[in-house]
């Protein structure tokens, strides 16, 4: 019988499933096809209507029981225009039906509903929404067991992540699997404009299987298309749904046909989620002209801190026995081949809300097993490990670490010949300003430097520093700055490396150096171009006051952080120029400089040049520091940026005596993200010799720095090229080039990598490095190396 009445319900619908289905069906893609494939879904058609008013004139079932085997508890709750009961039990919803039982909620243009058996058949626009916010759409699903079992036709699943499954018919088992028949499995969206279109890739299968329980989906008999057209065929193939973010299995293989040490090589990762906070991914590396190696990554993240190591044992069967060294030396080579391994990693752990602790590790077996395997690091001349205790407070930081060191390039660095920190103490402390006005901080690293064969110190140190700031009426601002420094070394075998002094005794010595500072800034600000610019010229004054320091080495005196030395615009006003603090700057000296900006609409210059004043100069300056006479060589540096399309950096130091620049970079980036075009240049007079070398190196080593690097790059709607190189103009060779040319949409990625390095190391060259990476949108990325 037909009954239009509104009834009374017993209670309402669940709110929670009623805004699930309100949401997911108000955007809904629409099923426009019965057929297998995506193209041609739309966007309309499965929206609820109605709204607040129109609910009311609508029938509101009671809760029923349904009597489903394993669920008899779940009632059925529903909203329907229409309703017919029949005497057999049968009832019969009409006009925009939704039903609810559970977790899961029911839309459908008409359902009929068993009671007797506990069966819905529902038919016209079929909408339902799981409990993990899957929807399901078809034709017509019949559904049972407290809607866990069922069948139906032209299936179209909206997922997480906008992937999406078109079937032909569907049977769902427990609620747990869903088994599909000719099915479509895309994350790419559907052409608006022509539904017909294939999406950019699809997974055709002739049947796949989605494991709700294991949140898995399988395929039988599949093709990969691209833009519609078949690519590679696989007879099963296995991922997980989208709703996971961690799952155990394998993971995509990587191929590389060629490699001048592995040769053709395959890696097999495997990833194991151990839990929500570890996991552990093992890879399997089997290669042509070595043997296999094994390594793994355990990552855990826990509440009071991380861990993350990197691990590998490997067989390697290259047996070279010479070496050359990073001076071109032929040298012995020994342990390079056979059982072979390396650990990387980091841990680290909050002790409490001030203080954590931390390793960071870097081992490795040999050099040349690094080269092999290409295992990150190779190429550097030392690995570095550490531990270490830090501590955090209002102004002040405390840290103790120790560090071990191991040389990758055997030929020219002995392990004995590297330090064993045991330990180094570094403290800071910056306090408030006082009642003068000043502020006071203190700094102080402390440390015990050991080497097998070498030169071995130890190191006390404290730094104290007061600085007052003020102005005046003129709007002068000024700077007083009192500073002491104090050390104390006890060293021996200073006759040995790095040191090589002629003394071979113990030896206890140090340093106190007071330095007075007066600092002057005067800005003057002027407006200009009515209003819409501003300059500053900014005239900088410095003195500085500290006994001559003199020749250091004389008194035996170590030096293990103070190797080098920069003069240059950013370190012009510097108290101390060397890079730690085992030799200082002392003696009278002034600096000069002048400052000066200019900004208009959307200009900007920026300028400054200055130049260092000193009564002695017969200190131990490194050669070409531009400090070997009483006016020293002048310093600056430029910023032009006419437009936020194009911005030029330089800076540089000019010798006037002898008429060159011994110092000089500079940067230039230009264009849009259609064309854009940046640059590098780095002149420097001599190329750093290397710390450890025992016999004297070639003349490169003696020739200047001179390197220009450029890079081109353009991005055009979903397309992105670019190309780089760096080339060593004095040496008239290229150092290194390369080139990336991709392709990123809505669900795929591709970028092809090209880079050949032209750096000898170990006396070998890599050869070109080729690099494809296809990424796929809730599949995951892979990728080919050349």
């Amino acid at each position: 019988m037909s009954n239009p009445r509104r009834v009374k319900s017993t209670a309402a619908p669940p709110r929670r499933s009623l805004w699930l289905a309100a949401s997911v069906l108000a955007g809904a893609t629409g099923l426009g096809t019965t057929g297998m494939g995506l193209a041609g879904l739309g966007t309309s058609g499965l929206g609820l209507s109605g709204s607040a008013h129109a609910a009311q004139t609508r029938t509101t079932g009671p809760k029923m029981n349904i009597g489903a085997p394993g669920k008899p508890s779940d009632p059925v709750t529903y909203l329907a225009d229409h309703e017919q009961y029949e005497k057999t039990g049968l009832v019969t919803w009409s006009g925009n039906v939704q039903v609810w039982q559970g977790d899961h909620a029911l839309r459908a243009d008409k359902i009929t509903y068993d009671r007797n058996t506990g069966v819905m058949a529902a038919s016209g626009h079929v909408a339902v929404v799981d409990p993990d916010g899957t929807a399901t759409y078809a034709d017509y699903l019949e559904l049972s067991n407290g809607m866990h079992d069922g069948i139906g036709t032209a299936i179209y699943m909206r997922m997480e992540d906008n992937a999406k499954i078109a079937a032909n018919g569907m049977r769902r088992t427990e609620g747990k699997v869903n088994d599909l028949s000719h099915v479509i499995y895309t994350a790419c969206q559907i052409c608006e404009t022509n539904r017909l279109l294939p999406p950019f890739w699809q997974i055709r299968a002739y049947n796949g299987t989605h494991d709700v329980e294991h949140h898995r989906i399988e395929f039988e008999h599949g093709w990969l298309d691209m833009l519609g057209i078949p690519v590679i065929y696989f007879p099963v193939f296995s991922m997980t749904d989208p709703t996971v973010k961690r799952q155990s299995g394998f993971l995509i293989p990587g191929i590389s046909p060629h490699d001048r040490y592995l040769g053709t090589y395959i890696t097999i990762p495997y990833f194991w989620a151990i839990d929500q906070q570890q996991d552990l991914t093992a890879q399997l590396l089997v290669a042509s002209r070595t043997g296999p190696q094994l390594s793994g990554q355990y990552r855990n993240a826990l509440n009071f801190g991380n861990i993350n190591f990197t691990g590998a044992i490997a067989y390697d069967t290259h047996g070279e026995s010479r070496y050359t060294n990073t001076f071109g030396n032929d040298v012995g080579s020994a342990g390079n081949h056979g059982i072979q391994g390396y650990v990387r990693g980091s841990a680290q752990f909050a002790i409490d809300d001030h203080w954590r602790a931390g390793l960071n590790l870097n081992l490795a077996s040999s050099a040349n097993y690094m080269r092999d395997y290409r295992i990150t690091g190779y190429g550097n001349e030392f690995l570095n490990s550490t531990a270490y205790l830090e501590g955090f407070g209002v102004g002040s930081y405390t840290k103790l670490d120790t560090s071990f060191f191991q040389g990758l390039n055997q030929g020219t660095i002995r392990d004995s010949d590297l330090p064993f920190v045991l330990p180094r103490l570094t403290y800071d402390f910056q306090g408030r300003p006082d009642a003068l006005g000043g502020t006071f901080s203190a700094h102080t690293t402390d440390f015990n430097v050991y080497r097998p064969t070498g030169a071995r110190d130890q190191r006390g140190e404290l730094q104290m520093n007061w600085d007052r700031p003020f102005h005046n009426k003129l709007g002068q601002q000024w700077l007083l700055t009192l500073r002491l420094d104090s050390t104390l070394y006890h060293g021996s075998h200073l006759y040995q490396q790095p040191l090589f002094y002629e003394s071979s005794r113990s030896h206890t010595t140090g340093q106190v150096l007071p330095t007075i500072a007066l600092k002057l800034n005067w800005p003057f600000l002027r407006t200009f171009a009515k209003g819409h610019g501003s300059q500053i010229l900014e005239p900088i004054v410095q003195a500085i006051y500290a006994p001559n320091t003199g020749y250091s080495e004389r008194d035996n005196m170590p030096n293990e952080d103070s190797l080098g030395y920069e003069f240059t615009d950013s370190t012009l006003f510097s108290l101390n120029r060397y890079l730690g603090t085992d030799r200082l700057d002392g003696g009278l000296r002034g600096n000069v400089g002048i400052h000066s900006n200019w900004i208009w609409n959307g200009h900007v210059v920026d300028l400054l040049v200055g130049e260092s004043l000193q009564e002695h100069i017969t200190r131990n300056m490194p050669a070409y520091s531009g400090l070997d006479h009483h006016v020293s060589d002048p310093v600056g540096r430029i910023r032009i940026s006419p437009s936020r399309f194009v911005d030029l950096t330089a800076r540089g130091r000019y010798n006037p005596w002898k008429n060159r620049m011994d110092y000089g970079e500079g940067l230039i980036s230009t264009g849009t993200e259609l064309f854009h075009v940046n640059g590098g240049y780095v002149y420097e007079p001599v190329t750093p010799y290397y710390y450890y070398a025992r016999s004297t190196p070639p003349d490169v080593y003696y020739k200047p720095i001179s390197e220009l690097s450029a890079g081109i790059s353009s991005r055009w709607h979903e397309y992105h090229v670019s190309v780089f190189g760096r080339r060593a103009l004095k040496r008239k060779e290229f150092v290194s080039l390369g080139g990336d040319l991709g392709y990123n949409n809505d669900c795929f990625g591709l970028d092809i990598f090209v880079i050949k390095q032209y750096t000898s190391i170990g006396g070998q060259q890599r050869n070109t490095t080729v690099l494809f990476n296809f990424t796929f949108k809730t599949i995951g990325t892979f990728g080919i190396n050349g």
